[in-house]
């Protein structure tokens, strides 16, 4: 099954919200009172009557309900792109350019997601880059987000597929005070022949980070794979810890890390805003991955936190197993997250 499939699938909830919306939008035309400037509907939805060369050639689009894209449908798309959480401002701006050249004009809902899904990869594409990878031995990933993100499922995936593609792998288990993070940690890291270096519970993760830098460039390896500890409750315990361990780290390589992932959980919808804005203040973050788009019907973030900070995405989950994280493709999501089938 390709990734794109897989992603339509398991974005239904997403998708279907979106897609309702827009059906209903288009079908519910409104009639504007000019006197009290209220919205009613009409008794019927009106639909624009196909002509001959619709009928003969148009296809069942042609038949479907069309609808003046007016400033009350506008008002109405910012609502369901809002209610997908694609925040309030993004909301705006798409519809705004989804107006453009189309204001005034019937459209229906299959013109009107085939108009989103090209506005959504016009906003994506610019960050959706893949992992870059140096010449550095080790490369030192630190990966960071708050506890239940799938921080720890993502860096055993990624461990996977490094060493899948002929890449030598470390794995450093620096979240020592969760005892449940390092025991999956282990599984991942016995599944893919890639060690996992861990310390007691409780111990001091920066210590631990240099143990693991100091063995990894011994042993050659080409990546280093950092857990840390995500607890947001005391963000200036947090903000130490993750400041001591760049400083053990930069003590072996004065440019360690050199990747500083943030992995965000989709079903947080707006939270993962707030989580962006904390972990850009407390590390250096240069990429983010987004898990469990397949619980969620707020996919639509996403799109809010490539058009408000512009973060390389590198990869996207739908799912627990190995190659339910991919490559971040713009256009695909797009597709997949208003339902298009292609």
């Amino acid at each position: 099954m390709s990734f794109f499939k897989k992603l339509r699938d398991k974005m239904f909830r997403s998708s279907d919200k979106i897609g309702e919306g827009l059906n209903a939008l288009v079908s519910d035309s409104p009639v504007q009172d000019q006197a009290t400037r209220s919205v009613a509907p009409l008794p019927e939805a009106e639909a624009a009557k196909p002509g001959l060369l619709d009928r003969l050639f148009g296809g069942p689009e042609a038949e479907e309900p069309r609808r003046e894209l007016d400033d009350a449908m506008l008002e109405s798309l910012e609502d369901v792109l809002i209610q997908a959480d694609m925040g309030v401002d993004t909301a705006l701006r798409v519809s705004a350019n989804i107006a453009e050249g189309r204001y005034g004009k019937k459209i229906s809902a299959s013109e009107l997601r085939r108009a989103l899904a090209t506005e959504v990869a016009r906003i994506m594409t610019p960050v959706a880059r893949p992992l870059p990878l140096y010449p550095t031995k080790p490369q030192v990933v630190l990966v960071v987000g708050v506890n239940g993100s799938g921080k720890t499922t993502t860096i055993g995936k990624l461990a996977s597929q490094f060493k899948a593609a002929g890449k030598s792998v470390v794995i450093a288990a620096g979240d020592t005070f969760r005892a449940a993070a390092v025991e999956q940690l282990q599984v991942w890291g016995s599944r893919a022949g890639v060690p996992v270096m861990t310390a007691p519970e409780g111990s001091d993760p920066a210590s631990l980070a240099f143990d693991a830098f100091t063995k990894a460039r011994a042993d050659g390896a080409d990546l280093l794979m950092i857990d840390t500890a995500g607890r947001l409750q005391n963000r200036a315990d947090l903000m130490e810890e993750l400041a001591k361990i760049v400083r053990v780290l930069r003590k072996v390589d004065p440019t360690a890390p050199h990747n500083t992932l943030l992995v965000l959980d989709a079903t947080t919808g707006q939270n993962a805003i707030a989580q962006v804005e904390i972990f850009r203040k407390i590390a250096n973050v240069s990429g983010l991955v987004m898990t469990k788009l397949d619980g969620t019907a707020k996919g639509g973030v996403l799109v809010s936190l490539a058009d408000k900070f512009g973060l390389p995405i590198h990869a996207i989950g739908v799912g627990e197993q190995i190659d339910d994280l991919a490559p971040f493709d713009p256009e695909d999501f797009a597709r997949a997250l208003v339902g298009l089938d292609s």
